[in-house]
């Protein structure tokens, strides 16, 4: 199995990378010679800078990468989480799928562009994903965790307590807020909240929590919270129709438009992240999800596919460059206002019945956004 694993990843799209010691050293030495939040690592790739969950580019952790190209570098987990998560997305996208749910899945996920990796750190994989805040002027971004609890059926019992732990009333709400990024007009800044902000979020004080992520500091957006809706309604319509999948520990990410500007003609440098204020703290084949229920490792895959998912899926890089060109030269209308798109599949098991415990997640966040509208 890793020796499959290693042996997938000596294939390379020609990008070139520092090792992590080298990378942090220079790091540390740039931020010291400019002072500039902006840092640039792993040759031309920066920390993602619109990443409100998860972990973030620090001493231990590479975190969340934007290319050059535009798309996102999700470095992938130790085994079984990251190969499984792979696995999912080269399953969902394959070109040759003919599983009707899992391509009308698609629509509901970041577009997947197989794997990349530095020639110089063969260590180290990625995961080439689209962008789904890209399009967006000023995007309002929000990490929510659904279901009814965060860890798979082969969790230690150690690990079931931690994550109930974390937050208790996970089971009774059926989602927890990881974090999120509110532009505010009047200072043209971000306002930031992290895990901890979700966590303490009781059930009474829920649905005000929630509505801080459609606050501008002037007013409530409520065209934005009303496509957003409509959004988790297609996904709850996806989950009642299928069977086959159970999804844990993951996530939605809300993205609307914040800038009252809604075009790019009217386009303006994007706020510094320096001014953001914290607060709080694909195969050729199906693959067989029955295998990893059964054994709880990752599954193995074509290396051959691993090289081909890169030019199938993702294309060129001068093609990829002109489809975002192109859809950057749309203006914005109003399904374009807003994104929400499923995240974070590290956790994802086959199974025969319907997944209640996400639909519940999803029914309780409708729910509760309803209600935000109606006040």
């Amino acid at each position: 199995m890793n020796k499959t694993i290693r042996g997938s990843r000596r294939a390379t799209d020609g990008q070139i990378m520092d090792s992590s010691s080298r990378t942090l050293e220079k790091l540390e030495n740039e931020n010291n010679k400019n002072g500039s939040v902006k840092q640039v690592l792993l040759d031309g790739c920066v920390p993602f800078s619109h990443q409100v969950a998860g972990h973030k580019c620090g001493i231990n952790n590479t975190g969340v990468l934007q290319h050059p190209d535009g798309t996102i570098l999700k470095q992938l987990q130790a085994p079984p989480r990251g190969p499984r998560e792979m696995n999912f997305y080269t399953q969902v996208f394959a070109k040759d799928c003919t599983d009707k749910r899992l391509l009308d899945l698609q629509q509901h996920l970041p577009k997947f562009y197989g794997t990349w990796m530095p020639r110089e750190s063969p260590h180290e994989l990625y995961l080439k994903l689209e962008d789904v805040t890209r399009r967006f002027l000023r995007p309002c971004i929000m990490d929510v965790k659904i279901g009814r609890r965060s860890y798979d059926p082969f969790a230690s019992k150690e690990k079931r307590e931690e994550q109930i732990s974390k937050y208790p009333l996970m089971e009774e709400i059926g989602f927890l807020l990881l974090g999120m990024r509110v532009y505010q007009i009047h200072s043209d800044s971000y306002i930031t909240h992290d895990q901890f902000y979700g966590r303490s979020l009781r059930k009474d004080i829920l649905k005000n929590g929630l509505s801080r992520f459609f606050h501008n500091g002037q007013e409530l957006q409520r065209h934005a919270v009303s496509l957003i809706i409509s959004k988790i309604r297609g996904i709850l319509r996806w989950f009642e129709s299928q069977t086959q999948l159970h999804f844990y520990a993951s996530s939605l990410l809300l993205v609307y438009e914040g800038s009252p500007y809604t075009t790019n003609k009217s386009k303006h440098k994007p706020a510094d992240p320096a001014t953001e204020h914290q607060q709080g703290e694909p195969q050729s084949k199906a693959l067989n999800f029955q295998s990893s229920l059964t054994h709880s490792h990752p599954y193995c895959h074509n290396v051959q596919h691993e090289r081909n998912a890169n030019r199938k899926h993702g294309g060129s890089e001068k093609e990829q460059n002109k489809e975002t060109g192109m859809r950057d030269k749309k203006q914005f209308g109003q399904e374009e206002a807003v994104e929400v798109k499923m995240i974070d599949f590290a956790h994802v098991f086959p199974s025969n019945s319907p997944d209640e415990s996400y639909m519940y997640g999803l029914r309780n966040l409708l729910s509760t956004l309803e209600q935000i509208l109606k006040d």
